[in-house]
């Protein structure tokens, strides 16, 4: 992709738990051709590292995404091939950008970029944002995307909420953000974790208007996706 008129998705990834969302979101938007920027915070390494046992380093950023992407939600391999010639092509047009690099391009609103997905986004990063704090680059390009009107969807992980977290949400909600809790949903037939979680990225990336095939949708048929036994 011609670097002039680059202008992608970016993706903060937060420290709470949900760490496949972060990745079902990352190949749905890089399946859709999409480009990414990503910021993986601090804290969401160790998240990383807890529940799927990968590492992410500053200095090996693009083979661990890559390990990342095709370990599916029960640490099986998914059927997203990154070794694919047109995903590998894809995974080109993704930027890294350290979390405490305050200085980096999507920290200024003269960065072109469509928006900001926050995904899983924990309740510190609510409150962050909500309060315009941006003690790190997560916390600073959402800050961006808001006074620059550009959509930012933020994926909320935790539960329950209590009440200072519900009052931030609102306050996201009011300054434009989609606030996208991450509650799956059963509808769709979902018969693995791996379908749960896909339902929760799509929500986020039709949030975001990106298109997608990673769950069905409702048609207005009871029973529709329940398989039957004859």
């Amino acid at each position: 992709m011609n670097d002039g008129k680059r202008t992608p998705w970016v993706v903060g990834v937060s420290g709470a738990s949900g760490t496949p969302y972060a990745a079902a979101v990352l190949r749905g938007l890089l399946a859709a051709g999409e480009s990414v920027d990503l910021v993986v915070s601090r804290a969401s390494r160790l998240t990383l590292l807890d529940e799927t046992g990968l590492s992410f380093r500053d200095a090996h950023w693009r083979e661990d995404l890559a390990t990342w992407l095709a370990r599916g939600a029960d640490g099986k391999p998914d059927t997203f091939d990154v070794s694919a010639p047109e995903l590998s092509d894809a995974l080109d047009d993704v930027r890294y950008w350290a979390a405490g690099d305050l200085a980096a391009g999507p920290s200024s609103g003269s960065y072109p970029a469509k928006g900001m997905l926050v995904v899983p986004a924990s309740t510190a990063a609510v409150a962050g944002v909500a309060l315009g704090l941006s003690k790190d680059l997560l916390q600073r390009v959402a800050s961006v995307t808001l006074k620059e009107r550009r959509p930012l969807v933020v994926a909320v992980r935790e539960t329950p909420l209590n009440g200072q977290t519900l009052k931030h949400m609102v306050t996201l909600d009011e300054a434009g953000a989609v606030v996208l809790p991450a509650s799956p949903a059963f509808y769709a037939g979902a018969t693995h974790i791996q379908d749960l979680v896909d339902f929760v990225a799509g929500r986020v990336l039709d949030a975001a208007g990106v298109p997608h095939r990673l769950y069905r949708r409702w048609e207005g048929e009871l029973g529709g996706a329940t398989p039957r036994s004859d």
